[in-house]
């Protein structure tokens, strides 16, 4: 394979004051960088690490191979743009900041609230609605339990868990997801509203999935996946770095997405964590998210209450994972992720407002 060339931000600081040209803001976010780590893979798929200042990195490229040089360009631009906000009718959510994004399961097996609210409409609006008052911006309801292990669910019945309460949603303005893997429920999710869409296949599970997106011009999230979910976790594999193979495989979904005539800037990428990963691969990929702003997409991170937290204590139960999930969020936050894709809402919002209010201390000049 020819020789690929990876940008990482790292080295970040708590503000630019007295570093004019030394360091770079992240994607149009809060966090500012003063480091680049350059990983190179040799045609003979060798890695090479190289920690780069932020003032160097342009000549550094330069002096690239010019294939290689051409594509660090392209990330570079990408890592220190910014991202248009997403607009959901007349609701506008900025990317310069952490956005929460609450999760709603309307199925009898998800892994954390499977059951709850099943055949009770009016209650899962009641939880939507008291996590869009807690500060979620942005509800997104599923109906097809993914957790390791579940078998597909007939789209009709999907469409009957969900329709009834996006119906409801909708005409209380709140902003909403669809989380589904199928044209139809896509379509007759996109029919009640104006909503993003939550491919957790990124839009290869159904071969109409592409084309309903385009047709709508809803933002769409395209999330990385091993497998499906009944195989996904049966000893996942990777051939390189995981961080690396993740970001090559979300570009080419990108690309198909794209090719598929949905425009670029409103494709939202998902580093998929759970999905065809161990613990080890989960965090490398949570250590190394910064990369990902090389792709030049808002990133939306789904970790909470993930397996990998009970792993990492005690095997605790979904329900007894509320620190590992606000660590995690937080992780995502100190490397620009813009969508926090979580189930605790109000806690996360209160976790992210004190994290923003220590990046606002810091990048406010002392008087």
């Amino acid at each position: 394979m020819p020789a690929q060339v990876y940008l990482r931000p790292t080295g970040f600081v708590d503000a630019p004051f007295g570093y004019d040209g030394r360091v770079a803001r992240l994607a149009g976010g809060l966090p500012w960088f003063a480091l680049v780590e350059l990983i190179r893979l040799d045609e003979n798929g060798r890695q090479s690490n190289e920690l780069i200042p932020v003032e160097a990195i342009e000549q550094r490229i330069d002096a690239l191979p010019e294939s290689e040089a051409a594509r660090a360009r392209d990330c570079w631009a990408n890592i220190v743009g910014t991202r248009k906000p997403i607009q959901l009718r007349d609701r506008v959510i900025r990317l310069d900041e952490p956005q929460i994004v609450g999760i709603l399961n309307v199925t009898p097996d998800s892994f954390s609230d499977g059951d709850r609210y099943r055949g009770d409409p009016a209650a899962a609006v009641e939880q939507a609605v008291a996590m869009a008052s807690a500060g979620a911006a942005i509800i997104d309801v599923g109906g097809e339990s993914t957790r390791p292990g579940a078998k597909p669910v007939w789209e009709g019945d999907e469409k009957e868990r969900v329709v009834p309460v996006l119906q409801r949603l909708a005409s209380s303005g709140t902003a909403l997801s669809i989380d589904t893997r199928k044209a139809a429920v896509m379509e007759a999710a996109l029919a009640i509203a104006p909503m993003m869409v939550n491919d957790v296949s990124a839009l290869t599970y159904d071969p109409l999935t592409a084309q309903v997106v385009a047709k709508s011009g809803a933002p769409v999230a395209l999330m990385h996946h091993q497998g499906g979910p009944e195989t996904m976790q049966q000893a996942p594999h990777y051939d390189r770095p995981v961080l690396l193979e993740v970001f090559d495989w979300l570009a080419q979904r990108i690309d198909a997405a794209v090719a598929a005539g949905i425009d670029r800037s409103r494709i939202i990428v998902d580093p998929g964590i759970g999905f065809g990963k161990n613990v080890q691969h989960n965090l490398q990929l949570l250590n190394g998210l910064a990369m990902l702003h090389g792709l030049g997409c808002p990133i939306m991170l789904g970790a909470s209450r993930k397996r990998m937290i009970g792993a990492l204590s005690g095997e605790a139960p979904a329900d007894q994972r509320l620190a590992g999930s606000i660590a995690l969020a937080l992780k995502g936050a100190e490397q620009g992720v813009q969508l926090l894709r979580v189930h605790d809402v109000p806690e996360t919002v209160q976790a992210i407002r004190v994290w923003r209010g220590l990046r606002d201390a810091a990048l406010t000049p002392a008087l």
